[in-house]
C-alpha cells in the first residue's frame, strides 16, 4: 500500500472532495484524522466526521474524528496534539476545508467576507504552522492545499457569472501561500503543493450551493482529484514542491494515473 504506516490530517473531510481523499488515503494504508466542524447531521448537507470514520473503519482502515474549526488557533493546535497522541506522528496534511458565498464584492457583508478569508486562508496557515514542527522533527512530510480556478487572474475564461469575489481572492492568496511555504521548507524536507480541479467537481456541497439543476455535462466526480492528491502527498521537495495546478495538468505531466 502506497501510504502504509503514514499519518494524514484531512480538513473538511466530512463530505465531498475531502471525504473522498480521506477514504482513499485510508485504503492505501494511512491512519487518517477526519477534521471538520460537521460532527452532527446538517439538514441541507449530508455527512459528518463520524460517518466518514465509520466508512473507513468498516473497510478495515484506521481513522479518528476530531471536530475542528480551522479558524481557531487553539482548536487547530489541539487537532495536531490529538493526532500525535493517537497516532504518534503527522506525515501529511490536506488543507481542504473551504467556505464561499454567492455575492459580489459590492454586496457581500464584511462578516461573510471575513468568514471566507478566515476559513480558506487563515485555516491553511494555522494548520501548516501546527503540523510543520512535527514533520520537521520526523525528517519531512507533505502539505497539500486544495485550491480553485476561481483564483485565476484570467477572468475572461469564465463564460457566465464569475465565482464569488471573496472566494476567488482567498484561493489566489492560498496559491501564494503555497509557493511561499514551499520556499521556506524546500531545504527542510517538507513538500508543499496546491491542487485545483480542472472541471467542476459535483459534491454534496456543490448541490446545496448551486442546486441540482446546475450540474451540467462538464461536472465530474472527485476521482481525478483523489488520484492527483495521492500522487502529490508522496512527493518530496526534491521531486516536486511549490506546484500549483489542475488534476488534468498533473496527470499530463506526470503520467501518474
Amino acid at each position: 500500500m502506497k501510504l502504509q504506516d503514514r499519518v494524514a490530517i484531512v480538513t473538511g473531510a466530512s463530505r465531498g472532495i475531502g471525504k473522498a481523499i480521506a477514504l482513499r488515503f485510508a485504503r492505501e494504508g494511512a491512519s487518517v484524522v477526519i477534521a471538520a466542524r460537521s460532527d452532527t447531521p446538517h439538514p441541507r448537507l449530508p455527512g459528518t466526521i463520524h460517518q466518514t470514520v465509520d466508512e473507513i473503519e468498516q473497510a478495515g482502515g484506521r481513522a479518528l474524528a476530531l471536530r475542528c474549526d480551522v479558524r481557531d488557533e487553539s482548536e487547530v493546535e489541539a487537532l495536531a496534539a490529538r493526532t500525535l497522541e493517537s497516532f504518534g506522528g503527522i506525515d501529511m496534511l490536506v488543507n481542504n476545508a473551504a467556505a464561499t458565498y454567492p455575492a459580489s464584492g459590492m454586496e457581500i457583508s464584511l462578516k461573510r467576507w471575513d468568514v471566507i478569508l478566515d476559513v480558506n486562508l487563515r485555516g491553511p496557515l494555522l494548520c501548516t504552522r501546527a503540523v510543520a514542527p512535527t514533520m520537521l522533527a520526523r525528517g519531512g512530510g507533505s502539505i497539500l492545499n486544495i485550491t480553485s480556478g476561481a483564483g485565476d487572474q484570467d477572468f475572461r475564461r469564465y463564460r457566465g457569472r464569475l465565482p464569488s469575489l471573496a472566494y476567488g481572492v482567498s484561493k489566489a492568496a492560498l496559491n501564494r501561500l503555497t509557493v511561499g511555504f514551499a520556499r521556506e521548507f524546500e531545504d527542510r524536507g517538507i513538500s508543499v503543493n496546491a491542487l485545483m480541479p480542472a472541471s467542476m467537481v459535483w459534491t454534496e456541497g456543490a448541490e446545496a450551493f448551486f442546486g441540482s439543476e446546475a450540474a451540467g455535462e462538464e461536472a465530474v466526480g472527485p476521482e481525478n482529484m483523489v488520484e492527483a492528491s495521492l500522487h502529490l502527498v508522496r512527493q518530496t521537495p526534491e521531486s516536486l514542491t511549490g506546484w500549483v495546478g489542475t488534476d488534468e495538468a498533473l496527470r499530463a505531466s506526470s503520467g501518474a494515473w
